[in-house]
């Protein structure tokens, strides 16, 4: 279920920002329609596994590292322990293709980006 809030981030960015954001929330909806999505600290969440932001001249989108993603850590960039991203700076260099391989290569074992609580 789209998000009002997330409705509003999106709307304050102009052109290939806008567009960029736009098609890559279809992206991830489309992939996991049942995914959470809501605004945690100022930016789109989509179950704690994945993040949107527009910064200056690009659009990062961030995943949840770990598990199975690890070796697909060439194509990331970023050194977190928990979170690493690709950079998108236009429309056409969206690869839908790459997008949701690496979100299905996310560990879904993990809590978003905390491991699994045991009992």
């Amino acid at each position: 279920m789209k998000s009002k809030e997330i409705d509003q981030y999106i709307e304050k960015f102009d052109g290939e920002k806008k567009a960029i954001l736009k098609r890559l929330r279809t992206i991830i909806l489309k992939t996991f329609p049942k995914l959470k999505e809501e605004m945690k600290m100022g930016v789109p969440w989509y179950g704690g596994f994945f993040y949107l932001v527009a910064l200056k001249d690009h659009v990062n989108m961030g995943f949840c590292f770990g598990g199975s993603l690890k070796k697909h850590e060439k194509e990331l960039e970023g050194s977190g322990k928990y979170m690493r991203h690709i950079k998108i700076h236009s429309l056409k260099g969206i690869d839908e293709k790459k997008i949701v391989r690496l979100m299905k290569a996310t560990d879904k074992t993990y809590k978003g980006c905390h491991k699994k609580e045991t009992s």
